[in-house]
């Protein structure tokens, strides 16, 4: 597998969270696989590109949740993401101090100019019911289903860590969660598996107590992050950035990520 050093990131051109680029990122997955977090080997790395072991299995969403071949998987993966983020986040955290998510997200909304009263809405109720911290660690930042690699046993690989970086553990907990990486399917955890599997690996695996009321909060977060995404994304398009089909279509998503949001905080 390749990497080439690009341009904008996938959270709407903010690129990623590492120093180092590509060398940083590679050394995180070294360090990953050595915590016993299945990821894929690093070949070769440079400024300009990473190389990786190719990992045989399956990434898209909708063949995961759908297709017979993953039907012994599925009751497994919310487990063994559990067992591999508990794995994450035991691995050394980055100098520094972890950045305020909910500022750094307010800002970026603030740039676009554009108005979303089911944003500001949010914004300010979590802003009011912030949760204590449950720790600092080295968070994924993009730990859901789509960087995956599966097989029929289950997982395989965690992928795309390019946005790793000090923080809250329950960031990629909750971020797991968000309905738009369930991918039209029920359960609540990837569209494969439920709380209580997510949870009960996450802590048997050493990973930190977590509170069920911390985790809707930044299952919440996570929505309005997605949903402040889509905008910028559809921006990229509009100003002339990056002309796309998808950015386009991605701004369509805002609507949902707002539909979402009234559920959750009601």
């Amino acid at each position: 597998m390749l990497r080439l050093a690009s341009g904008p990131g996938p959270e709407g051109g903010l690129g990623g969270e590492l120093e180092g680029g590509l060398r940083g990122e590679a050394e995180l997955m070294r360090q990953a696989g050595r915590a016993g977090v299945p990821v894929p080997g690093v070949v070769a790395a440079t400024d300009a590109y990473l190389v990786m072991t190719r990992v045989e299995g399956e990434t898209i969403p909708r063949r995961i949740l759908r297709d017979d071949l993953y039907r012994d998987a599925r009751p497994r993966l919310a487990a063994q993401c559990g067992q591999a983020l508990a794995a994450i986040h035991r691995m050394p955290v980055p100098g520094g101090e972890a950045a305020d998510p909910l500022r750094r997200w307010r800002d970026l909304l603030d740039l676009t100019g554009q108005p979303h009263p089911v944003f500001e809405l949010a914004f300010r109720r979590l802003a009011g019911t912030r949760p204590a911290p449950a720790g600092r660690v080295l968070v994924h930042g993009d730990f859901r289903n789509g960087n995956l690699v599966v097989g029929p046993e289950g997982l395989r690989a965690v992928l795309d860590w390019e946005l790793a970086h000090a923080g809250d553990p329950l960031e990629d907990l909750g971020w797991l969660c968000v309905r738009a990486w369930r991918f039209g399917a029920a359960p609540p955890v990837g569209g494969f598996g439920h709380y209580d599997e997510l949870i009960g690996a996450y802590e048997r695996a050493g990973g930190r107590p977590v509170d069920r009321d911390a985790l809707r909060w930044w299952e919440t977060f996570g929505v309005l992050k997605w949903g402040v995404i889509c905008v910028m994304q559809a921006m990229r398009h509009l100003r002339g950035g990056d002309r796309s089909v998808e950015l386009a279509a991605i701004g369509r998503r805002v609507c949902e990520n707002e539909w979402d949001l009234l559920r959750m905080l009601d």
